[in-house]
C-alpha cells in the first residue's frame, strides 16, 4: 500500500496515540503527526471518528481507523513486508491478544484488569493508596508471566504486546514520582522493572517519547485539580 496520507492524530501527553507512532515506526512509514487538543478538537478529528471523538485515529489514503491495540494491528497488515509486529504463529497471536486485552480492557466478568488497576494510583492517598498499589502489583505481576523467559514481551524483540503495554514504562515511573507511591520495584517484580530499561532503550521509543519534564508538570497539575475538585 501507498505510504501517502498517512496521518496519526493524537495528543502529546496520551500513552495511547504513542502505540500508533512506535508501530509506523518500526515498519518505516512516513507519516504526519496532529497534535490535537482535546479540549477545542478539531472539525477532522471529529469528521475521522464521530462515534467516540477520541485520539487516536490513524487516517490511511482518507479512511480512518479508530482504537489504539486495532490500530497497531491494522499497521502491521497493512504494511505487511516491514517489520513484522504480530507472531507468525496463529497460537502467539492469540496470545499476544489476550495479553493485550488483560492489559487494556476496564473488566472481564468482575476481573479488574492492568489499566484499570494502574489509573487509581495517581490520586489515591493514605491507606487507600497502600490497597490500589498492592492491587496494580497482583495485576502487573500475572501480566509478568508473559516475559518469563524473554527479552520482550514479543521474544528477543519488540511486538504486538510490547507496543500496548509499552506506555508502563515511561508513564508509569511519572505516575509514581507524582503519587508518591511505589509500584513496579526490582523486588515486586523484576522482570517488569528491567523490561521498562529494555523497552526505552529501543531508537523508535525513544524518539517519540514526549518530553519527561513537560509531562512530569502536566500531570502534577492534573492530580492537584482532581484531589481538590
Amino acid at each position: 500500500m501507498a505510504e501517502k496520507g498517512v496521518k496519526v492524530f493524537g495528543m502529546w501527553a496520551s500513552p495511547m496515540a504513542i502505540r500508533l507512532e512506535w508501530a509506523l515506526r518500526l515498519k518505516s512509514v512516513v507519516y504526519e503527526y496532529v497534535d490535537e487538543d482535546l479540549g477545542n478538537k478539531s472539525d477532522a478529528l471529529l469528521r475521522y471518528n464521530p462515534v467516540t471523538k477520541k485520539v487516536p485515529v490513524l487516517v490511511h489514503d482518507g479512511k480512518p481507523v479508530v482504537e489504539s491495540a486495532i490500530i497497531v494491528e491494522y499497521i502491521d497488515e497493512a504494511w505487511k513486508d516491514g517489520y513484522p509486529i504480530m507472531p507468525a504463529d496463529p497460537y502467539e497471536r492469540a496470545q499476544a491478544r489476550f495479553w493485550a486485552n488483560f492489559a487494556d480492557e476496564k473488566d472481564l466478568n468482575g476481573f479488574v484488569q492492568c489499566n484499570a488497576a494502574v489509573y487509581p494510583v495517581f490520586t489515591a492517598t493514605g491507606e487507600a493508596q497502600g490497597k490500589v498499589v498492592h492491587e496494580a502489583q497482583q495485576c502487573l505481576k500475572t501480566l509478568e508471566k508473559a516475559l518469563e523467559g524473554k527479552k520482550f514481551f514479543g521474544g528477543d524483540a519488540v511486538g504486538y504486546l510490547d507496543l500496548v503495554v509499552g506506555w508502563y514504562a515511561y508513564w508509569l515511573p511519572i505516575i509514581e514520582e507524582v503519587s508518591g507511591a511505589s509500584v513496579v520495584t526490582d523486588e515486586e517484580l523484576p522482570l517488569m522493572k528491567a523490561w521498562f530499561d529494555r523497552f526505552l532503550a529501543v531508537d523508535v521509543v525513544k524518539e517519540t517519547l514526549p518530553p519527561r519534564d513537560k509531562l512530569l508538570a502536566l500531570n502534577t497539575a492534573r492530580r492537584e485539580q482532581l484531589l481538590t475538585a
